[in-house]
């Protein structure tokens, strides 16, 4: 492979920086963007909608997914009524559960019978995903998204659950499987070997990704080697 353009896999751009969304937005191989409230925190994002409308302004032509924040079930479908209405290219994230740990399978359930485009994130389990592939809307396009990176934290290989979870989304005709908390490179190859449709890559290793990927090991030792002079020169050093 000589560029992310010739990925299998969608790569969507993750974060909140107004600025890095945009310029992600331009570039080809970014099939869609994600988001979610700890990135709008963490970006100093201080209205949502305000945000969410001057970011529509621009991203129109590929999907975006906007999260609910609250804790509620009740104001968590007023709040995903009212996402899904900013603009046709949006999809809603729901967490697969409240932070009480009460399901919210009842409310995808009922979104996605309303035509609601969803987004259920957080996801780690196999009886997650399939609860989640029972309460899908099969006619009605939606994102399986599983923090793969955080099962892979926990000690756990993560590729022999997402190729399970991957044949279980299968059945859903409009569903996409998402591997979500990306850590490395390897990550986007592992993500569409084990049958992802969709990976969410931070901006940093996005910017690694253009630049390394399709560079041979042989180019990668020269380069490590220069760095090592580089730095050394640069500081000075005597012996």
């Amino acid at each position: 492979m000589k560029s992310l353009n010739d990925l299998k896999i969608q790569l969507y751009a993750d974060g909140a920086d107004k600025a890095g969304i945009l310029d992600l937005y331009a570039k080809p191989y970014i099939k869609g963007l994600t988001t979610n409230p700890s990135l709008m925190k963490k970006a100093g994002v201080k209205d949502y909608e305000a945000f969410a409308k001057e970011i529509l302004q621009t991203v129109k032509a590929k999907p975006i997914s906007l999260e609910v924040f609250s804790d509620e079930f009740a104001e968590m479908k007023r709040q995903a009524l009212k996402i899904t209405a900013l603009a046709p290219n949006v999809y809603t994230k729901i967490p697969i559960t409240n932070s009480k740990g009460e399901s919210s399978l009842p409310l995808i359930k009922e979104l996605a019978a309303q035509g609601v485009k969803v987004n259920v994130t957080a996801l780690f389990t196999e009886a997650q995903v399939r609860g989640v592939a029972a309460a899908l809307n099969p006619a009605v396009p939606s994102v399986v998204s599983v923090f793969a990176g955080r099962i892979a934290d926990t000690g756990v290989d993560p590729m022999p659950l997402m190729r399970t979870y991957a044949s279980i989304v299968k059945g859903l005709p409009k569903a996409e499987l998402l591997w979500a908390s990306t850590r490395e490179v390897l990550n986007i190859f592992e993500a569409q070997d084990c049958g992802c449709a969709i990976i969410t890559v931070p901006n940093e290793i996005l910017a690694k990704a253009e630049k390394l990927v399709g560079i041979s090991l042989e180019e990668m030792s020269l380069d490590t080697v220069r760095t090592f002079l580089k730095d050394a020169t640069a500081a000075g050093y005597k012996l």
